[in-house]
């Protein structure tokens, strides 16, 4: 793709990415039909290459309005273009930088700016979601029916094991699963310590930063990455990997050190980091698992490859070998390579269309009628699980027994 930028523009650190991402794009289209939204929508400029386009017209002829910033907020960020595009074109990094273009260009109405912040600030801090969901079990029979279905009744946490093992993991426990889904983290600290791994928990560790880099708080975001590696630096050279269950945090996690490229301070830190992240199936892959005995043996299990998993991470097939390993029997749906609507704070910013992905997503995984649903992602679980009427778990909770 032939660019045009200012010559001012292209002398920055920002421009030069956005000159050579642009011009890596050949036009060809591919990405078109395996994007969600253009899917749904068949809008060109809700297609990876239509918001290419517009970015492009946003840093050559400074044409950007608010039309163009909800084009840019369409967007999943699943990235499903980038495991289908030939160029390899970074599209995430350019609409990251365009839509904060976008965004210091056409401001946002004042509402919209409120309730995004209303929303992270809810979800982000974990003692504060947790006492607001409290508050919601306390009530819950008194809730609406729309409202109820997602708050669980009480249950009794599991004890965690404090076994003391030469090989040492850190568990990144995220923003809400610790008290949404506690099985997961239960499940994996239960699981590793069979495994003679430990696993330590930090409580100085807070949101990854994504809801933050996503609700146009790209400042608060990094504050939140570099307390997290505050929090993992002094235990580096004693675990052997930072272990995530949520794919949406394991992805952003690994962008650390893209994020922190104007942060001398916190790069070399950030590198390292990133080499020692792995998501829980990169970790269970390669032990030994013959004495673990799986309840759902005998079961028809779906399994849903969250975006960020299998587009963001390019893990892909671990999860089906690590579930096979236990004679377990895992199909994929149909489009398995489309976004279930989830992503992220989306399901809540972008309801309409969050819900017609969903709809579609949930009639493929509940077809044949499987026994169980698996998936690697809180978001979603959360997602689908408010729709299936098909049991919606994480996959490492058949690995409970």
């Amino acid at each position: 793709m032939q660019t045009n930028l200012s010559t001012e523009f292209k002398a920055t650190e920002e421009g030069k990415t956005v000159d050579r991402i642009l011009r890596s794009c050949v036009h060809c289209g591919f990405c078109t039909a395996t994007c969600p939204t253009y899917q749904v929508l068949g809008n060109e400029l809700d297609s990876p290459r239509g918001r290419i386009y517009l970015i492009k017209q946003m840093f050559e002829k400074n044409e950007v309005s608010q039309a163009t910033l909800q084009h840019l907020d369409r967007c999943l960020t699943c990235r499903s273009c980038e495991t289908t595009c030939p160029s390899g074109v970074e599209y995430h990094t350019l609409l990251d930088i365009g839509k904060q273009h976008a965004i210091r260009t056409v401001k946002r109405p004042l509402a919209g700016k409120l309730f995004r912040k209303a929303i992270v600030s809810t979800l982000e801090n974990p003692k504060r979601f947790k006492i607001l969901y409290q508050i919601g079990q306390q009530f819950r029979l008194l809730l609406p029916p729309s409202i109820k279905k997602n708050i669980r009744p009480k249950s009794m946490p599991k004890i965690w094991p404090d076994q003391n093992h030469s090989r040492k993991v850190i568990l990144f426990e995220g923003c809400v699963q610790p008290t949404l889904t506690p099985e997961v983290n239960d499940t994996i600290a239960n699981l590793l310590n069979k495994l003679e791994i430990q696993v330590i928990r930090l409580p100085e560790m807070g949101c990854c930063g994504a809801m933050h880099h996503h609700t146009d708080a790209p400042d608060l975001a990094l504050q939140r990455i570099k307390a997290n590696i505050d929090a993992w630096w002094p235990h580096i050279n004693r675990v052997e990997a930072i272990i995530t269950s949520a794919s949406g945090c394991g992805v952003f996690i690994k962008d650390y050190e893209q994020l922190l490229s104007g942060e001398p301070e916190y790069l070399d830190k950030a590198k390292l980091l990133e080499e020692k992240q792995k998501d829980i199936a990169e970790l269970l892959a390669d032990e030994d698992l013959s004495t673990i005995n799986s309840p759902y043996q005998g079961k028809t299990i779906r399994f849903h490859p969250p975006c960020t998993l299998q587009h963001g991470q390019k893990i892909n097939g671990v999860v089906e070998k690590i579930l096979g390993k236990l004679n377990l029997t895992v199909t994929l749906p149909e489009d398995s390579h489309l976004c279930c609507g989830s992503a992220g704070t989306y399901s809540i910013l972008q309801k309409t269309l969050s819900t017609a992905l969903k709809e579609r997503k949930t009639n493929a995984l509940m077809s044949n009628d499987p026994d169980l649903i698996v998936t690697a992602n809180i978001g979603c679980q959360l997602q689908l699980q408010s729709s299936c009427t098909i049991p919606v778990k994480h996959w490492v909770e058949l690995l409970s027994d």
